[in-house]
């Protein structure tokens, strides 16, 4: 009755209560509504920081729920919000006092609801029931034993409170029992403390009450009995399974199985039974008894129930009961118990007759369900020495039905997938991996079904509807990986297999089904095609026909763009496989001239194909003249062909680009220029170390594509997509062309460093960096005079200002600093000591200086690692009696510090990899060092840098003592392990 008052007196949502009135930020609770504006919304999220960091000013809530004082939903689940952070984190600073006032706040709370007309709304219920098992959590070992007694004695058998209590059970299950959440060690000790004391003390007592629910409530409130049977489906696991798997229980469960409401969740609650580990022998009992009554219920009459959700549940009970049976069998098999295994086996056998049901069922989630079950079916089979007649059967029946199951319906949207075609995509993969299983256990019995299906229906193609025709040569195309080969050599070998193969590919390209008119055959036969492209070197005289089929409108001039594209790719590969196609060359690459065309940008109708696609026909090409068995003339003629439209088209549209004032018209051209680049790049990909550009003679036609393409680098507009598609365009012609693109390499460099942004950089020094790696000594005075500029560029680029919250310019900088350190790495390496070395005192000290600060000073352990490498190698270069002059000073000056500053930084995390390098790095630093200057070195280590730091002689001699040991990896280690013993615990 007081409860009632209060929660009347509460219908003003802003308070009833003076006492918390006085206390209460009613201006900051306006805030809580979704709809408040921003000023409130900030100044309830500041007042929520306030009451969670105090000490006791949370206390106003616990007062607010256990009173009933505010019937605002967003202010209860405000004041839970509060009790919940001091439980969570500051529980054990808690008074005895406080803590039991939590207690009583959720007693009472949980007493109002009791006598509420209206439950609360169930994300109120939710975080209270998260409230309860955290406080459960923290004293249920400790301070609140009756935690489970207390709840129930109060709740009874009424509804509201019956709710609470199951929604707590499963918040404490999220807490203490779900494997999917990540717990330290700490808190998993406790927890198993928690579920031992459960066991002990009030498991029993729970069961009971549970029944009571599911009895009580079964016909009057089905939601509360889901809830309830839920809860015994999540505590299962961890229970003694006598207090649910006897009679009184699995009955009860059995009868809820053919209420409507509830079936589904019985069928659940009976899955996570069955699922539960323990004893072979007991396992297959329980699987078996349960089988017995679900059988003699009618549960197994599948093709007699309707309602497709409920099927879809029972066949995961099913997979369940079947997956278990097989655990069970190998357990057995393994610790040779004949007896038990054979009677084992014989109980999975007597499941494959429902299994065969659920697997061929017309809906795919109920199919789905069942497939892991036949997986392991399969799998056992293939561990026999021997199959039954029986056994064979059900393989037979499995393939069957496989092949059924992997049938698009008349449903399905090929043009405008949608989520439906996404899952059934899925379901075919799971199917896939069933066919595989299939060509384990018996390759001849699959050869055979695939060969008899796809025979008959490539002689009636005509006529067939298009999934079967699609599905006959899906089949025959999955064989492929099925019954794998050697690098595809699916023609050598087993005689049985490569005649079948190759009776069914003779087929596929000669019955015309290449023509059916539906974009899913179109696709399956060209995929067919490609996968078995070694098919056409043993019979060759095939070629000319699946030529056409992908020149004409059955491929490259599709209806479908779908099918354009991927036989753009496709045909690409075929030819790559089929290299030595010299009779068809001229006359494809004249029958594919108008699919080479550059789109122009003010052309209003759509291509035939996408700029993507087009890449791969230039590849294809490519391939087709470099591959040819032509003259050198004739390859470069062929080429120049290829080439010039792209170049006569890129000059131009790039005389138009800069004159175009409208952004979006400077951005397609420039787009369309990017592409001509992009094309002429991708024929280079046909060159290979034997069939060189030079070996080509095609030096001079991609000689005039450089000299076309350089002057974009200039042009004052749309600079980023022009330098890129340049610079990509550069790094092929370094691999293909050799010392060739030698000649353009200083104007293109020196275009790129004029007014460059932290990307154009990043992305220039992998191209400077390649050339320096390729050529060496040949481009060592391109590199001094190149060196100092790049340089420049990159350090006035790191010097600007950027805001402090600007991550994107952080991240930017951080790469472009990488980069730069990458590129020093790549001319110290490269065995040019010239390039630095020529630079002059004061510019040297100023790079030098750069690698010392990115050694000590930036938490990158990526580009510190880098740093040392360097340092180590400027050490190996100059570090020496005939070094460079006054390097020996720097060393000691600024290296050895380095050495020893970087790891003591508190940012030198050495849990993680990329740190442990980096110390790695900074020894071999020390021990170059150590080379260079011998004695030297370890007397100004003893005598003059370890007792600035204040290292003890002990130390410092024992330090000196492993840096003289031949062995680096004991530098290496005790390097570690003296930075972990300074680190602060």
């Amino acid at each position: 009755s007081f409860c009632l008052m209060i929660c009347g007196l509460a219908s003003n949502p802003r308070m009833a209560c003076q006492s918390v009135a006085a206390v209460m930020d009613e201006q900051a609770l306006l805030g809580l509504n979704p709809n408040a504006d921003a000023r409130y919304r900030q100044r309830a999220m500041a007042y929520f920081e306030q009451l969670k960091e105090s000490q006791d000013a949370w206390e106003v809530c616990a007062e607010a729920l256990a009173k009933g004082i505010y019937n605002d939903d967003h202010v209860k689940f405000f004041c839970f919000q509060v009790l919940e952070h001091q439980i969570k984190f500051r529980h054990a600073g808690l008074s005895a006092v406080q803590q039991q006032l939590i207690r009583e706040t959720l007693m009472k709370w949980l007493q109002c609801q009791l006598m509420n007309a209206q439950p609360e709304k169930p994300f109120i219920r939710n975080k209270a029931a998260q409230v309860f098992a955290l406080t459960f959590v923290m004293e249920y070992v400790t301070l609140w034993p009756k935690f489970f007694f207390d709840i129930l004695s109060l709740v009874g058998l009424n509804p509201h409170g019956v709710d609470i209590y199951l929604r707590t059970l499963m918040a404490i299950d999220a807490e203490v029992v779900d494997r999917d959440i990540l717990h330290t060690p700490e808190e998993t000790r406790r927890n198993t403390l928690i579920k031992d004391t459960m066991r002990e003390q009030c498991i029993p007592s729970l069961v009971e009450s549970w029944f009571q629910i599911l009895q009580t409530y079964q016909h009057t409130h089905p939601e509360l009995t889901c809830q309830c049977l839920e809860v015994v489906g999540a505590y299962v696991s961890w229970i003694d399974l006598n207090l649910i798997a006897n009679d009184r229980f699995v009955n009860l469960l059995l009868s809820q199985m053919s209420v409507e409401e509830l079936r589904e969740e019985a069928c659940d609650c009976l899955f996570e039974i069955v699922n539960k580990g323990m004893d072979p022998v007991d396992k297959t009992k329980l699987v078996e008894s349960l089988c017995q009554v679900l059988q003699s219920a009618g549960f197994f009459n599948v093709e007699q129930e309707e309602d497709v959700d409920f099927l879809a549940k029972f066949s995961r009970l099913v997979n369940g009961m079947g997956q278990s049976l097989v655990l069970s069998w190998t357990k057995l098999a393994k610790a040779g118990s004949v007896k038990d295994a054979a009677e084992t086996l014989q109980a999975i056998e007597a499941k494959v007759p429902l299994l065969l049901q659920l697997l061929v069922h017309e809906d795919d989630d109920i199919s789905a369900n069942i497939v892991g079950f036949c997986y392991e079916y399969l799998h056992v089979l293939k561990q026999l020495p021997q199959l039954t007649e029986q056994q064979k059967a059900n393989i037979e029946a499995v393939m069957l039905a496989v092949m059924k199951k992997l049938t698009y319906d008349d449903e399905y949207n090929f043009e405008n997938e949608g989520e439906d075609e996404a899952m059934f995509v899925e379901y075919r993969k799971q199917l896939k991996m069933l066919l595989d299983r299939l060509a384990q256990v018996s390759p001849e019995l699959l050869l055979e079904a695939v060969r008899r299906v796809f025979t008959n229906t490539m002689q009636n193609w005509q006529s067939a509807q298009f999934m079967e025709v699609e599905v006959a040569i899906r089949l025959l195309y999955m064989l492929g990986e099925a019954l794998p080969a050697s690098h595809g050599a699916h023609f050598s070998g087993n005689m049985a297999k490569t005649s079948a193969l190759q009776d069914m590919m003779r087929t596929l390209v000669s019955c015309g089904v290449s023509s059916y008119q539906h974009t899913s055959v179109s696709l399956e036969f060209f995929e067919t095609v490609v996968r078995y492209d070694k098919f056409f070197i043993v019979e060759p005289q095939h070629i000319p026909n699946v030529l056409m089929a992908f020149l004409d409108q059955r491929g490259l001039r599709h209806s479908s763009p779908k099918v354009r594209s991927r036989v753009a790719y496709l045909f690409s590969r075929f030819i790559k496989t089929l290299k030595h196609m010299n009779a068809f060359i001229e006359d494809i690459l004249t029958r594919i001239q108008d699919l080479l065309e550059l789109a122009p940008p003010e052309n209003g109708f759509p291509a035939l194909l996408t700029n993507d696609d087009q890449l791969f026909m230039f590849e294809t090409a490519g391939i087709l003249i470099v591959n040819g068995e032509s003259p050198v003339e004739r390859k470069q003629a062929l080429m120049r062909s290829l080439l010039m439209p792209l170049m006569d088209a890129f000059r131009l549209l790039l005389a138009k680009l800069p004159q175009e004032t409208e952004e979006e018209r400077q951005a397609a051209l420039a787009d369309c220029l990017s592409h001509a680049v992009g094309f002429a790049s991708r024929t280079s990909k046909a060159f290979s170390n034997k069939q060189t550009v030079k070996h080509c003679g095609c030096t001079e036609v991609y000689r005039d594509c450089l000299q076309t393409f350089l002057p974009a680098l200039s042009c004052p507009v749309q600079r980023g997509v022009l330098r890129s598609s340049v610079r990509s365009f550069l790094h092929r012609m370094i691999i293909c062309m050799e010392e060739e693109v030698l000649p353009f390499i200083p104007a293109a460099s020196e275009h790129m460093l004029k007014d460059c942004e932290a990307k154009d950089l990043q992305e220039f020094i992998p191209l400077i960096s390649q050339i320096t790696a390729k050529f060496k000594r040949q481009v060592s005075p391109f590199l001094q005079q190149v060196f100092m500029p790049l340089v420049l560029a990159i350090f006035e680029v790191l010097a600007r200002p950027a805001e402090d919250n600007d991550q994107a310019a952080a991240l930017e900088k951080q790469m472009l600093r990488r980069s730069y350190f990458s590129f020093i790495q790549t001319v110290t390496g490269s065995g040019m000591n010239e390039v630095m070395a020529n630079q002059g005192a004061e510019n040297i000290e100023r790079v030098v200086f750069t690698i010392i600060q990115g050694a000590v000073d930036f938490p990158d352990p990526i580009a510190q690692k880098i740093c040392f490498i360097i340092l180590s190698k400027l050490v190996e270069l100059w570090g020496g009696k005939d070094g460079m002059v006054g390097f020996p000073d720097f060393i000691y000056k600024h290296i050895v510090p380095a050495c020893f500053l970087a790891p003591l930084k508190p940012t030198f995390d050495l849990s993680d990899a990329q740190t442990v390098l980096t110390l790695s790095e900074c020894a071999v630093t020390l021990k170059m060092i150590h080379l260079k200057r011998g004695p030297e070195f370890i007397q100004y280590l003893q005598q003059e840098y370890l007792p600035s730091l204040q290292v003890s002689p002990e130390i410092s001699q024992e330090l000196c003592q492993v840096l003289q040991q031949p062995d680096i990896k004991v530098l290496k280690n005790y390097i570690k392990v003296c930075v972990i013993l300074t680190r602060p615990l």
